[in-house]
């Protein structure tokens, strides 16, 4: 195994978190493998980000949830670097019905939330816990959510998957040790695409007044986000089952 430059694989990463995490990850060295589900030439345009850091970068194919596809992704991470140092489980999705129409929930949507964000998760962990092995101190970091520790309006199959990833973090922790560590992640309301996407035409308005009610007047940016991601890959050899709330003091006040 060459210790020259570590290895990491990003699930989801053509924007947002998932972007920031690459390009950080990049900034400290690493060579990063960027996964997408559809958009390749975002992907690659994420690739040549990540390469003008100094990182050697691949685009990988794979939709988290089917099995077959991310045994090939783990394989063609071996095949770029022939190491894995670092697992970042960040691809998620999230459906537009909110959480007060009990009926309009499709269950097939549920079902689809469900399949990426925890099977997903739990899938690429396991394809890629050979190779994580492999490495001199490995780590994985799962992105979970503010409303998987307490309530919030966010669709119930988003919500409940991300309580499942909470566990699922801690399962894992146990599961893999002593050698290969797992946290997560749960930020607050993310500045953003993402936000966007949920809050429609009140994004500004909502945003602002959720940045009123955070200690530290504001919301987080995806780049906040991935600097905790390395750090916890990186600087906290002995946080291992851990659940880092990135807020701003928001659910710790409110």
């Amino acid at each position: 195994m060459s210790a020259e430059r570590k290895a990491a694989l990003v699930t989801g990463s053509t924007r947002g978190m998932g972007r920031a995490a690459v390009l950080e990850l990049a900034r400290h060295g690493y060579d990063v493998a960027v996964n997408y589900a559809k958009s390749r030439e975002q992907a690659e345009k994420v690739v040549a980000e990540a390469t003008a850091l100094g990182a050697r970068s691949v685009a990988v194919a794979a939709d988290v949830a089917d099995e077959a596809a991310v045994i090939r992704m783990a394989g063609a991470v071996k095949d770029a670097f022939g190491r894995l140092d670092a697992l970042v489980n960040n691809a998620g999705v999230t459906i537009a019905t909110p959480p007060s129409d009990l009926e309009g929930l499709r269950m097939s949507d549920w079902d689809r939330v469900f399949a990426v964000n925890v099977r997903g998760t739990f899938q690429v962990t396991r394809a890629c816990v050979p190779l994580l092995r492999e490495a001199p101190a490995p780590a994985i970091v799962n992105l979970a959510s503010i409303v998987g520790l307490r309530p919030g309006p966010q669709p119930f199959p988003y919500a409940a998957s991300k309580a499942a990833i909470v566990n699922l973090t801690r399962t894992l922790a146990g599961a893999l040790g002593p050698k290969i560590r797992v946290n997560a992640v749960a930020p607050g309301w993310v500045v953003g695409e993402w936000m966007e996407q949920q809050l429609g035409d009140s994004y500004d308005r909502l945003m602002e007044r959720r940045a009123k009610m955070t200690p530290l007047r504001r919301c987080v940016t995806p780049e906040e986000v991935a600097v905790t991601i390395v750090d916890l890959i990186e600087h906290n050899p002995f946080v291992n089952g851990e659940i880092v709330v990135i807020d701003g003091g928001y659910s710790a006040t409110t």
